[in-house]
């Protein structure tokens, strides 16, 4: 196939964003559509010379013609705990109707066996891709480094990183090293079909070293308190965190302190063809942004 069609779900997020900055890099604006929740993003995409459409994962009618023409998908996981697996589900069968002829699926580190409560719906996607008859890859990223980045100015006006990981050693890698992997994978000349790629970070640490590299770079006392999970959720609650949220982040260090975040087969770094970001860099550009200016 010389001029595939691409579409990224999700693509005024996060990743998705970095995964169209990378895409670009490539490959042409008009190769590249872009399924987004609002107007605004689908226009700001739009200026750039992508096709961009609205649509949700949970209204099948708006699936359809962001498909219609598409020959690969990355498929970015739902943000709405609880809701992903039939959300996906009909990315998936829009997917099939539309013969799409390879699907990309952005899962969670070890989602087979992993004990995180992530792990459920990831499962689920996983099963109704294999079932579905779509050639697919899983990416099954590891945590964000961005996720315990976001902790930083908490942790300097209290001298305290707080977490629920233990001893666990966590390998996260930047949000740019995941949306490079996705990239890679599916503008590959001949997609691989049903890989299972195991994403992480190069390097792992505790969160005990993550503290410690926080008090070295900002020159300020940070010190990791380990908390039981229920007072690490409650002290996430009295932050302002959403119930679901706090949960969800409470029962991920818990999952941590088991190693559920750990892995060493560099599956990441060789597929992007670098080394991962450093958390040390990761840490250093947060407290660069978190300065204000003079």
């Amino acid at each position: 196939m010389s001029s595939p069609r691409f579409l990224v779900t999700g693509a005024n997020g996060q990743l998705g964003r970095r995964v169209i900055d990378t895409l670009l890099g490539t490959i042409s604006a008009p190769q590249i559509s872009a399924l987004v929740r609002g107007a605004d993003a689908a226009a700001a995409l739009s200026a750039r010379g992508i096709q961009a459409h609205v649509g949700d994962y949970g209204r099948p009618e708006t699936l359809a013609p962001a498909l219609a023409g598409v020959d690969r998908v990355l498929l970015i996981s739902s943000s709405e705990i609880g809701r992903r697996t039939p959300q996906h589900r009909n990315v998936i069968a829009a997917a099939r109707e539309a013969g799409v002829q390879f699907l990309a699926y952005t899962s969670l580190l070890h989602a087979d066996i992993s004990p995180l409560g992530l792990a459920e719906e990831h499962r689920q996607t996983e099963a109704a891709l294999r079932e579905s008859g779509v050639p697919f890859a899983l990416l099954r990223n590891g945590w964000y480094t961005e996720n315990y980045a976001a902790s930083i100015p908490a942790a300097l006006a209290h001298s305290a990183l707080l977490g629920s990981a233990g001893d666990g050693r966590i390998s996260s890698a930047s949000r740019a090293d995941y949306a490079a992997a996705a990239a890679a994978v599916l503008t590959a000349d001949t997609p691989a079909a049903n890989q299972v790629y195991e994403l992480a970070g190069d390097e792992a640490y505790t969160l005990t070293e993550f503290a410690a590299e926080i008090a070295r770079q900002s020159g300020k006392a940070v010190a990791y308190r380990d908390l039981p999970e229920a007072d690490y959720k409650a002290a996430l609650l009295g932050a302002g965190l959403p119930e679901p949220f706090a949960a969800l982040l409470a029962d991920s260090d818990a999952g941590a302190a088991k190693d559920a975040l750990f892995d060493d087969s560099r599956t990441l770094s060789r597929l992007i063809g670098r080394p991962t970001t450093p958390y040390a860099e990761t840490i250093g550009d947060t407290l660069k942004a978190s300065r204000p200016e003079r």
